[in-house]
């Protein structure tokens, strides 16, 4: 197996609720996708993440990728200038402000291109303005005739950037065309709510979303879990994943992106939708146990203790 993905590295302070001062800064971004797929495949699989790095942190970002065998690194490149510095303010009750400084330029076609030649394409728009509209026009051309299935997680793609480095949530008027024949689309609540300027409700968002050709649609709803929305031969089937609640503190930071990579890894596997989707809501659950990268490594095994069959 073969799963190249791309998207925006940065690095992460995270401010919580009730707790004096901050996190330590550490990788975030495209790392959490990185690692819970180096996490859930086996050595013989090979993952390629496309994604620049800041000159000065070239080095240490190398030294973090050497720790997954399966994790190719010819698609990492450096740029000059600072790698992407997020800060992420947590309030009670899942409040968050994300301020995010330095952000790189959206990766090159040319850089993603010879990389394209895989079993399953994850675009995870970790700042919003990861790649162009026009990049992944060209992804979609590259891999449809191969039926190469491509993963968009929307994620940043509704947050806008003020002044002050804030992030705020804005609609995407070309939000369609984001959409249009991709194999699997993932929001959040809140992006699905944000994404359309016309303001659809959730149920006419998933019905205008599904006429893009989306084959599967994916709401995340936190510990409430997910909806999927599965189109076969234009018949719609919707399943309710339920949440798994292992913590009174959960962490939420990365988990989007634990759920994409887990799910892709199954989906690519098995050939269901379902499967992956309880898998990654499963992995996510775990996550939120912890903070940072470190214990995605023992995903597949902790899963499987917590949620035996």
């Amino acid at each position: 197996m073969t799963i190249t993905l791309t998207g925006h590295l940065c690095f992460d302070t995270l401010h919580l609720p009730h707790e004096e001062g901050s996190s330590a800064r550490q990788f975030g971004g495209i790392v959490y996708s990185i690692a819970a797929l180096a996490a859930l495949t086996e050595e013989s699989d090979m993952i390629v993440p496309v994604v620049g790095v800041g000159e000065a942190d070239q080095e240490q970002f190398t030294a973090w990728l050497d720790r997954f065998p399966q994790v190719k690194t010819d698609g990492v490149y450096s740029f000059k200038g600072p790698t992407n510095d997020v800060h992420l303010f947590y309030g009670d009750a899942g409040a968050r402000i994300e301020c995010s400084k330095h952000i790189a330029k959206p990766i090159p076609l040319d850089k993603i291109m010879p990389f394209l030649n895989a079993d399953g394409i994850l675009v995870n728009m970790i700042s919003g303005f990861d790649i162009t509209l026009e990049t992944l026009d060209a992804i979609r051309m590259e891999t449809r005739e191969k039926g190469t299935p491509v993963y968009l997680d929307a994620h940043s793609l509704t947050l806008g950037i003020d002044h002050e480095f804030r992030r705020f949530r804005r609609p995407v008027v070309d939000w369609r065309r984001w959409c249009f024949m991709i194999d699997t689309v993932q929001l959040s609540e809140d992006e699905a709510a944000g994404l359309a300027p016309e303001k659809y409700s959730e149920q006419d968002f998933i019905h205008q979303a599904l006429s893009l050709m989306v084959r599967n649609l994916i709401i995340t709803r936190g510990v409430r879990g997910a909806t999927l929305l599965e189109q076969h031969n234009k018949k719609i089937t919707r399943h309710e994943i339920p949440g798994h609640k292992l913590t009174d503190s959960p962490d939420p930071t990365g988990c989007g992106d634990v759920f994409g990579a887990a799910f892709l890894v199954e989906y690519l596997a098995s050939g269901s939708a379902l499967k992956a989707a309880d898998l990654a809501n499963k992995v996510a659950a775990y996550h939120t146990t912890y903070s940072g990268t470190e214990n995605l490594l023992h995903a597949r095994e902790s899963v499987q203790n917590l949620f035996p069959v």
